[in-house]
């Protein structure tokens, strides 16, 4: 392990433009060692990785990097020429082709350094990829999302860097091109640090960083040790609540028990005064003293509540809240025999081409599942009747409500609970409020606009203005619907999801997530043309 592969940070502090701070006081060290780094939306895991890069500058404190290389999560074509330019080569190439033409420039040649081969390597890894029809000049909007993102991997693995940052890499990757990516991870020989909330990627990786309000904090194995550790941290937090809790209890029967004695001293001295013949001044005297030792003993007492008191408020912050959340189905009312969805000899408008057979009814709970541009999220925008098919039959017996991973059905000037109001006018705005505070949206963000609410508040509140509607949601379709959210908010939607009792059709290429949700069965969409309905158990049915 050299320095080179080494991001130091010390006291680093950092304010968003409004002045709020985000990060605070900073420090520590990632070595060469895989780090996945985790934490809730919005915490500033992305700000943190765009400082360690140098695109960011930090208000307080300093940052010692060697050449870092980082993919950020979003990537917009548009900002870029060509497939040379978005996998961070087109530099290189042009300083190839001026040698190659004649240049003795002496930057010319630091710049292409030992990379005299990298032509080939980029035209190798494109065809790995199942890139093999783009070159290096292909134009960077003819690309789709995904391929945007497996080009600017392919550049990330190429590049000289000291140490490699990705945000969020697998998104929008298939379960094939996920392996290849924790293949070439695994390969990679310098510094690297993975910001995800793919379970399966974490779970590759040697450590687990989490970045919280308490700053950053070191898990000493991969995504199993982090939270198995979490659950024991969590453990120790309860117990030393309880412990704190049954400390106030003592200590506060211990204050009453001698306060009770204290008014006993107290009454007989009173009694005694009365049948003694003591001089007034003498009597004055001691209940001066009797009053001032009561006094001292009233102001120890308080000292001591606000004591206990602040022991119990301490452990109390170290708890973390119960993440559970309730949803409140309604009764879909689908029998087994309740006819779903017909489709007969359906083409899709686009990717395969191969005409589709496929007959469900009943509450049915199918995961979507196969090879990226094979048509799951076609066939769904089809079922929603947001396209319509190239050819073929499709009729869908129900009313189907499509959400994507942006939550696309919420207006995003307008208020959660207003929204859902729309949606169920018959619902009382107290009621309307407490379904959604069951299901974490409290008071401030139902009232806020849902466009300032997070990847996860909004696919909550999504799902509660379908479900809660006037005319509950029968048919569900979701497409990725975990692709922006963070550990916690990724849990909150499998919970809810497991509750639903209607009929469901996801497409993810998430395991854990599809393992999570009860399913029933899967539509395989074949590598040759064509689907399959399974069972549970992959069984073809």
């Amino acid at each position: 392990m050299t320095n080179s592969s080494v991001l130091t940070l010390a006291c680093v502090g950092f304010n968003l433009p409004d002045g709020r701070a985000l990060l605070t006081g900073l420090s520590y060290t990632f070595d060469a060692r895989t780090t996945g780094l985790v934490g809730r939306n919005g915490i500033g895991k992305s700000v943190l990785a765009r400082l360690l890069a140098g695109q960011l500058v930090p208000g307080t404190g300093t940052i010692r990097a060697p050449v870092v290389h980082y993919l950020p999560q979003q990537l917009d074509p548009a900002h870029y020429r060509d497939v040379a330019e978005l996998a961070g080569i087109a530099p290189v190439l042009s300083a190839l082709q001026r040698i190659e033409a004649g240049s003795c420039d002496e930057a010319d040649f630091a710049l292409v350094g030992d990379r005299w081969d990298i032509r080939s390597r980029l035209a190798a890894r494109l065809n790995d990829a199942g890139l093999g029809h783009l070159h290096a000049d292909t134009p960077a909007a003819s690309l789709s999302g995904g391929e945007c993102t497996r080009v600017a991997l392919i550049g990330a693995l190429l590049s000289d860097a000291d140490f490699l940052i990705l945000d969020e890499p697998s998104n929008h990757l298939d379960a094939r091109q996920r392996r290849l990516l924790h293949a070439e991870l695994a390969r990679w020989p310098r510094g690297l640090l993975v910001i995800s909330h793919d379970r399966d990627l974490l779970r590759q990786m040697a450590c687990i960083v989490e970045l919280s309000e308490a700053g950053l904090t070191r898990y000493g194995g991969n995504y199993d040790f982090y939270t198995a550790a979490k659950a024991q941290e969590q453990d120790a937090a309860v117990a030393r609540l309880e412990h704190a809790r049954t400390a106030q209890r003592r200590g506060e029967a211990d204050l009453q028990l001698q306060a009770q004695k204290q008014a006993q001293r107290v009454a007989r001295g009173n009694r005694s005064a009365r049948d003694s013949n003591q001089a007034k001044i003498l009597l004055g005297m001691q209940q001066q003293r009797c009053e001032q030792s009561s006094g001292r003993l009233q102001q120890q007492g308080l000292a001591r509540r606000d004591a206990l008191a602040g022991d119990v408020a301490a452990a109390r912050g170290q708890v973390q809240p119960a993440a559970e959340l309730l949803l409140m189905p309604p009764d879909a009312g689908l029998t087994s025999q309740k006819q779903l969805l017909a489709l007969d000899a359906l083409r899709l408008p686009f990717g395969d081409a191969t005409p589709i057979d496929l007959h469900l009814s009943g509450p049915r709970r199918l995961a979507l599942v196969g090879a990226n541009g094979c048509g799951k999220s076609t066939l769904l925008k089809v079922l929603a009747g947001q396209l319509a098919p190239a050819g073929g039959d499709c009729r869908v017996h129900l009313p189907p409500v499509y959400l994507d991973q942006h939550a696309g059905i919420l207006c995003p000037d307008s208020s959660v609970l207003a929204q859902l109001q729309r949606h169920n006018p018959a619902l009382g705005e107290g009621e309307a409020r407490t379904r959604l505070a069951l299901l974490g949206l409290d008071t401030a963000r139902a009232l806020q606009p849902a466009g300032l609410l997070s990847g996860g508040e909004r696919l909550k509140a999504a799902l509660a203005c379908v479900l809660y509607a006037e005319r509950p949601a029968q048919l569900l379709l979701l497409d990725e619907p975990t692709n922006h959210l963070d550990l916690a908010g990724i849990a909150a939607l499998e919970r809810m999801l497991r509750q639903y009792r209607g009929a469901l059709l996801v497409v993810s290429h998430d395991e854990d997530f599809l393992g999570a949700l009860s399913l029933d069965g899967r539509v395989v969409f074949a590598a040759g043309g064509g689907v399959t309905l399974t069972a549970g158990d992959g069984v073809p049915v």
